[in-house]
């Protein structure tokens, strides 16, 4: 599982993004970091070209959105 869909689950913590960075950095891995992340091209282009802050603040705002889908608040 990737680290946006643990993110969006409640299973990984925003600052665990720059160990990962570090990681795939360091790896043999072929892929892009936003392959790697899990992100969304619109996840990465908010980070690239705003900043971490911009970033977390939108995957916040998705994971409670998705929580309230889950709960059956978002069907009002």
């Amino acid at each position: 599982m990737k680290f946006r869909e643990r993110f969006l689950n409640g299973e990984a913590e925003f600052d665990e993004i720059f160990d990962l960075t570090d990681e795939w950095s360091l790896s043999d891995e072929e892929c892009t970091l936003r392959e790697y992340l899990g992100l969304t091209a619109e996840e990465e282009d908010v980070w690239i070209s705003e900043s971490d802050e911009a970033l977390e603040m939108l995957m916040e705002k998705e994971k409670t959105q998705k929580e309230m889908i889950q709960t059956g608040e978002g069907k009002r």
